[in-house]
């Protein structure tokens, strides 16, 4: 895990730690208590800031401080004022009770009480083998790990969202529960609760194929990406009009 965690920082130049996130019974999460914050209340959202910045956190249901990502997880029912839509009506992102519950229901949810845990870890030094992995960065970064999924097929993505729970459903259990990486723009909730920068976003990657990206990811950075960053079609651009 060190060594693919290193190389596709070194590749992207990421400034956080990609995060292993691991789905746990209760009886596998036992073991691992005294490694993982499991008391500190957290919104996943945050928990994940914390894991890019080197920190290792359990969620369960008596720690996660977010319902809707409590619900996503299958760790809690989801709340009727979420449900309804009228939450997200009143915080004024959904501009009828009707939309917002369309938007509830389009979430992607694991079932109630599947799994009792939600581990998150830097890679590299996570113990277990990861469901997904987690990339929150600059879009130059999202973009070329995306480009790195397809590179030997040519097939057009299709990333799926609803601006809203963009963590914990498009970035950790769609690509948990399709099998494919699907990548997010931010939504309100980790905009407003943690360091998200404003150009930054998010990619979730099954972690079965990691190992593939990072290939495909070497592959790119031969000549494309270098290329890319030099930014000499620009410069040249630019010295035409001078």
């Amino acid at each position: 895990m060190l060594q693919l965690a290193n190389e596709i920082k070194e590749i992207l130049n990421l400034t956080r730690e990609p995060v292993g996130v691991k789905f746990s019974k209760k009886q596998d999460a036992i073991g691992l208590m005294n490694r993982y914050d499991h008391e500190t209340k957290s919104r996943y959202c945050q928990a994940l800031m914390r894991a890019g910045n080197g920190e290792k956190i359990m969620l369960t249901a008596e720690n996660i401080s977010c319902p809707a990502s409590a619900a996503a997880f299958g760790l809690k029912p989801l709340p009727e004022m979420l449900s309804t839509g009228m939450m997200l009506n009143n915080m004024g992102l959904f501009a009828t009770p009707e939309a917002g519950k369309k938007a509830m229901e389009g979430m992607t949810r694991l079932s109630p009480n599947e799994y009792q845990a939600v581990l998150l870890s830097p890679l590299a030094n996570i113990e277990v083998e990861p469901d997904v992995v987690v990339l929150e960065s600059a879009v130059e970064h999202l973009m070329w790990t995306a480009l790195a999924s397809i590179y030997k097929t040519g097939e057009r993505l299709h990333f799926n969202s609803a601006i809203f729970q963009a963590t914990c459903v498009d970035a950790t259990v769609i690509p948990f529960v399709t099998g494919n990486i699907n990548a997010s723009l931010g939504c309100y909730g980790c905009r407003e609760a943690t360091n998200i920068n404003d150009g930054e976003g998010l990619i979730g990657i099954p972690f079965n194929k990691f190992e593939e990206v990072i290939s495909n990811l070497r592959s790119l950075a031969e000549k494309p990406m270098v290329r890319a960053r030099s930014k000499s079609a620009f410069q040249s651009f630019k010295g035409c009009g001078e």
